[in-house]
């Protein structure tokens, strides 16, 4: 287990400071993540495969490369052409990276979607983004038949499971599979072709499509690599014994790319990470923080097609031995409640864990710190840019319920409505910058907006080619750079005058034995504008009562500020939650709003 580097070895000024990109002019996320493996390490692990339903596999690179290279012809056989969007509609399997690979290959755009959406969902995706193809798993079939009718580009569907495809325009995965050459031509693609189409996941509103360019991924790696505290490599060696502070910047660049491609250069020692999360891998999460760049790094990935428990999570884990994981808060509450000690029932192997989409907050914090034995590393991003922010425990020293710093290669700011930076301690709106520190461009930005060019323009704070990119996420930044989450810009409100962010207050209750997860949202108010409300969902074996709810209230009273504290408090089954595993307090919020138009 890699330990956690102390206030005295903080290494972030060197290794930001000396970070420099390196992006090739041809880059491809196939040829990355999977055609050289194939080539150099044909036999090594790719994907370990486990279901629910106790089915096992492991597949290796070699495995998938042929995989792919058959669907990428059975794709150009049905029509398929560079820049055509292809839908993905699979969950966490072997099928699903083989689907990635082989659109990429094609220079297509893989649109990954959820298999939790309904038919309103899907039909308003694949009529927004003119799918072409739709690959997708029994258990959805249904759901992409009854809107085929009115998504006059999709052409075909092929279908992974058992189940029988007999209807026009469909095809069976084996069969389309079997039936074509396991070599392929790939594509000739720029870092800046399109590669991924992923739909935000609407918190805030409708969503909108996120165009992601071949190099987003490089992008993404100087945050994972040290999200991951370096994820199995050590190409310092000596480190506790002193290092050239201008080596590390260095040694890290070469992560995102070099002289002889964008991967890891012969220096670094071979990593020995097994990697695993429950992020559905339809979004960000799970694509670009899980699956790509697990696969980038040459290493075995394992695909669970199953609902997440917290006894399941850590039977996976033991029984892979898995060393780095991308675990959200919400998963890291129920664990935390579920199995307070973890290591007295599981041999578990974790070096580093990695936490995003909310606050984790300090009783998270000190939860793993204590029975996981690491330093969770928190991070920050969104799909449009993506690991921009976080922490790296073995490089530097992680802050209690800090969100972190700016990863190597990214420059971020709070910033006011007028575009001006926030003095330390002054909330304001997190923005990530077009240009680094040292004026290159930064690899990690998306594209634009699917068909939303006044969107796209509005998500930039003058020229989009050198200017900042707001993230609609509140925070302070104190003097050393450590950014202080405080919630959505839209989750923030006022009661009796004091501005309130619910993530302080929602992890205050966490810290309650009772209190499993929460949400605090304003709830309308004739003579204060709003109170504080708080929806709670209970940890197993308690009850809400009347005592319960006082006690919750006293619990927050002498924590935080006396204006803070939830005046009222509403016990529920669970929070409202995105695909991607947010809390929807926007629901909560109109909820109570329609409430106090009919009181």
């Amino acid at each position: 287990m890699v330990p956690a580097r102390t206030a005295q070895q903080d290494l972030y000024a060197a290794l930001h400071g000396a970070f420099r990109w390196a992006v090739p002019e041809r880059f491809s996320i196939a040829e990355a993540c999977c055609t050289r493996w194939a080539h150099e390490t044909p036999d090594a692990p790719a994907v370990l495969f486990e279901s629910d339903g106790g089915c096992s596999a492991h597949y290796s690179y070699g495995q998938l490369q042929r995989a792919a290279n058959r669907l990428s012809n059975a794709l150009q056989r049905q029509g398929v052409q560079r820049g055509d969007r292809v839908a993905i509609v699979l969950p966490q399997r072997f099928e699903t990276a083989v689907a990635h690979i082989a659109i990429n290959q094609l220079g297509a755009v893989a649109m990954p979607l959820s298999m939790l959406f309904g038919p309103e969902a899907l039909e308003y995706r694949l009529q927004d983004s003119a799918a072409v193809v739709a690959l997708v798993e029994c258990a959805v079939l249904d759901a992409l038949r009854s809107v085929r009718g009115v998504c006059p580009a999709l052409r075909h569907l092929i279908v992974v499971g058992d189940c029988i495809s007999s209807q026009p325009g469909e095809i069976g995965w084996m069969a389309a599979l079997q039936a074509e050459d396991a070599r392929f031509t790939a594509a000739s693609l720029s870092a800046d072709d399109p590669a991924v189409l992923i739909y935000t996941s609407g918190t805030t509103g409708p969503a909108k499509g996120a165009l992601i360019p071949q190099r987003a991924l490089i992008g993404n790696l100087s945050g994972f690599i040290a999200s991951q505290n370096w994820f199995g490599f050590d190409p310092f060696p000596s480190l506790d014994q002193g290092v050239e502070p201008s080596s590390l910047g260095t040694r890290a660049g070469e992560m995102g790319g070099n002289s002889s491609g964008p991967w890891p250069s012969k220096g670094f020692q071979k990593s020995h990470a097994i990697f695993w999360s429950p992020a559905d891998w339809a979004w960000t999460g799970g694509l670009m923080d899980a699956l790509l760049p697990t696969l980038y790094f040459g290493r075995p990935i394992v695909a669970y097609q199953g609902r997440f428990s917290p006894e399941r999570a850590f039977e996976l884990m033991a029984h892979y031995g898995v060393t780095h994981s991308f675990l959200f808060p919400t998963a890291l509450k129920a664990m935390m409640k579920a199995v307070p000690h973890p290591r007295e029932r599981y041999a578990l192997k974790l070096e580093a864990v990695m936490s995003a989409g909310e606050a984790v907050g300090d009783a998270v914090f000190a939860w793993c710190e204590q029975e996981l034995g690491l330093t969770v590393n928190e991070m920050f991003g969104q799909t449009e840019i993506n690991y921009v922010v976080g922490n790296c425990s073995r490089l530097w020293p992680a802050r209690a319920g800090s969100m972190g710093r700016a990863y190597p290669g990214h420059r971020v700011a709070v910033i006011d409505d007028q575009g001006k930076t926030c003095p330390p301690g002054v909330p304001g709106d997190v923005a990530v910058h077009r240009r680094d520190v040292h004026g290159d461009p930064d690899p990690v930005f998306f594209l634009g907006y699917w068909n939303m060019p006044e969107a796209t323009a509005a998500k930039f704070s003058g020229n989009p080619l050198d200017s900042w990119c707001r993230t609609g996420d509140m925070a302070t930044m104190d003097e050393d750079g450590y950014l202080w989450y405080q919630g959505r810009s839209d989750d923030m409100f006022k009661a009796a005058g004091y501005r309130i962010g619910p993530s302080e207050i929602e992890n205050c209750l966490v810290k309650h034995a009772a209190v499993a997860n929460a949400a605090v949202v304003p709830k309308p108010d004739a003579e204060r504008g709003a109170l504080v409300k708080a929806y709670v969902v209970l940890a197993p074996g308690h009850t809400g009562t009347a005592k319960l709810v006082a006690a919750l209230q006293a619990h927050v009273k002498g924590r935080l500020a006396p204006y803070e504290y939830p005046k009222e408090i509403e016990f529920i089954a669970s929070l409202p939650m995105t695909t991607s595993g947010k809390v929807q307090r926007r629901v909560l919020r109109l909820q109570e709003e329609a409430r106090a138009r009919v009181a």
